[in-house]
């Protein structure tokens, strides 16, 4: 099975993390950090999973989530959704939006490849 993830986040230190931990496990990582755009960068590439964080330039993760599950093509798509704010209001956001899965910041490497892997059945 192919692994190609996109990750959608603007902190360069994350998305340097994510994609040496991913790459490292046989992933195919691409990136995105504007939030106006993200849907569409989404469509364009069609990854097997997306990494998307909640505060992005432009545009929220929430409302980019909204988005993916309310078109036909991107219902489906597993999301893992991360944030550096954990509260218990934040999980309920994610999960109402339909977040396939929710971290928080900062996380461990085994937890991100755990979670990756886990939303593709791998």
């Amino acid at each position: 099975m192919s692994k190609n993830v996109l990750v959608i986040e603007d902190e360069p230190n994350i998305i340097e993390a994510i994609g040496f931990i991913l790459s490292r496990d046989g992933w195919r990582v691409a990136t995105h950090s504007n939030g106006e755009d993200a849907v569409e960068a989404v469509r364009s590439r069609m990854p097997d999973l997306v990494i998307l964080d909640v505060m992005l330039p432009g545009r929220s993760g929430y409302d980019i989530l909204r988005d993916l599950r309310g078109a036909e093509a991107t219902a489906g798509l597993p999301v893992l959704m991360l944030t550096a704010r954990g509260q218990n209001r934040d999980r309920e956001m994610a999960e109402a939006a339909g977040a396939s899965r929710f971290m928080t910041k900062p996380f461990s490497n085994s937890e991100v490849l755990a979670a990756v892997n886990q939303l593709i059945g791998a």
